[in-house]
């Protein structure tokens, strides 16, 4: 059975309904009074069921769906609870879906079944041994979560008291470039692999030729649009920028640095790609 794609498509599918449910639920019960703390709770409480899911399975990575997911579920529900429909929520939730759709699709797309863990996860559950369990909650499901909920955020205050401003276009603008440099990244990795049996050569095309993570930077920068959208029309709220902050500290000193540190052992070539090509930013 988890050898089978469809069938862990169908797993996936359904063990996240479930988990919307149960965080509608959870909201439901107003636990505190306070709407972002109420949602953050529905969040933990998704996240959990989503964790217990991953541990009957034993594959940490059915949490994988989650950062694209939550948020399409999130906000429109956060509009729904507001009953604010006005333009600049249609225009944010369409950003937003935009870089979800996407990134869920390049999800999908890159899901081989229930038999597959990401490489990460396994190394973590080799170097952590015994409390593995504990970093699989805290650091594979918990973490990310937290990330993700401060980076909607400024959405969600948005969502509850912001009037529409035309210079707010400048955040969704910046948002809708970066979605699309992951959409382009993407296409052109995937597009790659498909012509480059010889995993010893590097890309050093598009994008890549550079960044060495331009997908990464369209994912970094897609939060501060969001960010910016907010800010822009009200400059008080300047706290909210916690959550790109802290997006991109993780890609900076977390994922970047693993990943590097893999392909550096895998692969030879590697080191000189790094020498002739920026890590981040493209076209610089």
């Amino acid at each position: 059975m988890r050898e089978n794609r469809l069938i862990s498509f169908i797993i996936i599918l359904i063990t996240y309904i479930l988990a919307l449910i149960f965080g509608i639920f959870v909201f439901n019960l107003n636990l505190h009074s306070n709407f972002f703390i109420n949602v953050f709770i529905a969040d933990v409480a998704a996240t959990i069921f989503v964790f217990l899911i991953g541990v009957l399975f034993s594959n940490a990575s059915v949490y994988d769906p989650y950062w694209s997911v939550a948020p399409l579920a999130i906000l429109p529900l956060a509009a729904i609870h507001y009953n604010n429909f006005s333009l600049g929520v249609i225009l944010l939730l369409v950003v937003v879906f935009y870089w979800g759709i996407r990134l869920t699709i390049n999800w999908a797309y890159t899901f081989n079944g229930l038999n597959h863990q990401d490489w990460r996860y396994t190394m973590l559950k080799e170097k952590s041994k015994k409390f593995y369990p504990i970093v699989n909650f805290l650091g594979i499901n918990m973490f990310p979560t937290f990330i993700v909920f401060f980076a909607i955020l400024p959405a969600l205050y948005y969502i509850s008291d912001s009037t529409f401003s035309l210079l707010s276009i400048i955040g969704l603008i910046i948002s809708i470039i970066a979605t699309t440099i992951q959409l382009i990244s993407d296409y052109q990795m995937h597009s790659f692999r498909k012509t480059n049996v010889d995993r010893s050569k590097m890309i050093n095309v598009g994008l890549w030729k550079t960044s060495r993570h331009p997908n990464y930077f369209g994912e970094i920068m897609m939060w501060w649009g969001v960010f910016a959208f907010v800010f822009i029309n009200d400059m008080s709220r300047w706290i909210l920028l916690v959550g790109a902050l802290a997006n991109t500290l993780m890609f900076l000193f977390i994922s970047i640095p693993m990943q590097e540190k893999r392909l550096l052992a895998r692969n030879s070539n590697y080191s000189e790609y790094i020498e002739n090509t920026n890590k981040l930013i493209p076209w610089i």
